[in-house]
């Protein structure tokens, strides 16, 4: 039989190799896109659609690995979860670039700190990554953090949205507080998202102890 493992194994091991280069990504994508909300690199906002772009790339290959694979390294269903939600994150990225250009929306210190924490905690996604297979309990203490960290996201987004609507406005303020709003909300989707990696993680790691 060890003709037979030897066949199975190249591609386990791709799995995770594809869910960190995956993740890697995220953390560049969120990285970028902090650069632009803070205004400090103009190219930043095209290196976000780009690193989206490869990101994507990636995931197409880990899926079409998936459907072609008998034996898998853990459940195949939680191997698509944590492709799909990580891949969301950047996705929300990516929204939060081109809303922010179409609306002509530029950062503030609460979209800059909610940016900051989502590249905190994609960071932490991206560790645990690298650590699931070899220090699954390593990986869990990453994926607690990234959870603390999409606390204090859903913290800075109901501080933001509430000072958007603390003072009475006029018609152009309120268009711009709208605007804000919905950038806020992609930020807040891409939080959500960390959280539902970190929690996948974890079922991983129950499983795989």
């Amino acid at each position: 039989m060890s003709w037979l493992s030897g066949f199975f194994k190249p591609r386990q091991n791709n799995f995770l190799r594809l869910l960190i280069e995956q993740s890697e990504y995220t953390v560049k994508g969120l990285e970028a896109l902090l650069s632009f909300s803070s205004g400090t690199d103009g190219n930043s906002a095209d290196e976000v659609r780009r690193y989206e772009k490869e990101a994507d790339e990636v995931r197409r290959i880990l899926i079409d690995d998936l459907n072609q694979t008998f034996v898998t390294p853990f459940d195949r269903e939680d191997i698509f979860a944590l492709s799909r939600a990580i891949d969301d994150i950047l996705d929300y990225a990516y929204s939060t670039v081109d809303e922010m250009v179409l609306l002509q929306v530029k950062g503030n210190p609460n979209l800059q700190q909610m940016v900051s924490l989502l590249r905190d905690a994609a960071v932490e996604v991206n560790m645990a990554m690298k650590q699931l297979k070899e220090h699954p309990r390593v990986a869990t203490d990453h994926a607690q953090r990234a959870k603390a960290l999409e606390n204090r996201v859903e913290g800075v987004y109901r501080t933001a949205i509430a000072q958007l609507f603390n003072s009475p406005a006029t018609p152009e303020q309120i268009v711009e507080m709208l605007k804000l709003r919905e950038i806020y909300r992609h930020l807040s989707n891409a939080a959500d998202r960390g959280d539902e990696a970190a929690n996948i993680i974890n079922d991983i790691v129950v499983k795989m102890t």
